[in-house]
């Protein structure tokens, strides 16, 4: 059976900083394409060295622009990375393999490491992190919980060895800035569903989560990076909750 073809995909945002290093881990594919929102760094040049198809669609949100890239492949198959993803030697290899004869599989699940404060972590509910970055696309769909995006393949997946190198955050202050982004996001959803909260439930929510992520999911063992994330994730729950209590008074604060 011969090999099939597959597309890599990349989705680009001002990303220069790892895009290199992520289209080179690509370039076993039979094509690669990018769709970018509107870049004004390097972006393009470098798609462009790399000799990807770039496509630029203003930013529709996670669900849109995957369908918007997904109607400009050709092939049967797809490896998608963010910009600041790179896959590994080992996973690479992985994949190449898989794809060699990928018999009656969806997708294949990729292990993914990130980068946090001062190193890759191994624990606090962030490895092995597995994700269908490669799958069929006749068979995956997406699905968005607010600015969060994943694949749903309809099928068979396997695991495969290696890891997706992840660099999420390049310092704490983004983080935090994300953190603001994704809770105000979440608040707002949450209201609209008729969810209400007050600063007993927001406090009762940081500290679940810092439990959740310091110590049953063995954030400890991450070092200082575990306790740094506990922390934030602490952050995360409390302002997502207060935020939600925030917008149950406004009408008493307008009025």
């Amino acid at each position: 059976m011969a090999k099939p073809e597959v597309t890599g995909l990349i989705l680009t945002l001002n990303g220069a900083k790892h895009l290199d290093a992520c289209l080179a881990s690509l370039d076993f594919c039979d094509q690669i394409l990018v769709v970018d929102s509107g870049s004004t760094d390097a972006t393009h040049d470098i798609a462009a060295a790399r000799k990807a198809r770039v496509l630029v669609n203003p930013w529709p949100g996670p669900k849109k622009q995957f369908e918007f890239a997904f109607t400009h492949i050709t092939t049967p198959w797809v490896v998608s990375l963010d910009q600041d993803e790179i896959l590994s030697k080992e996973l690479r290899a992985s994949v190449i393999n898989a794809l060699q004869d990928p018999g009656d599989m969806s997708a294949f699940l990729c292990p993914r490491t990130s980068f946090y404060f001062d190193r890759f972590l191994r624990h606090s509910g962030w490895y092995p992190d597995l994700l269908p970055r490669v799958f069929k696309l006749a068979d995956t769909g997406v699905h968005v919980s607010g600015p969060h995006y994943g694949f749903e393949p309809k099928g068979k997946t396997r695991r495969l060895a290696g890891d997706i190198i992840h660099y999420p955050y390049e310092n704490l202050k983004q983080h935090v800035d994300k953190i603001n982004y994704y809770t105000q996001i979440a608040a707002e959803e949450m209201h609209a569903k008729g969810k209400r909260a007050g600063v007993a439930t927001a406090v009762g929510h940081g500290l679940a989560r810092f439990m959740k992520i310091y110590f049953f999911r063995r954030g400890f063992l991450d070092g200082k990076a575990g306790f740094v994330l506990a922390v934030n994730s602490f952050f995360y729950a409390f302002q997502k909750y207060i935020r939600l209590a925030e917008l149950g008074t406004a009408k008493h604060r307008d009025s």
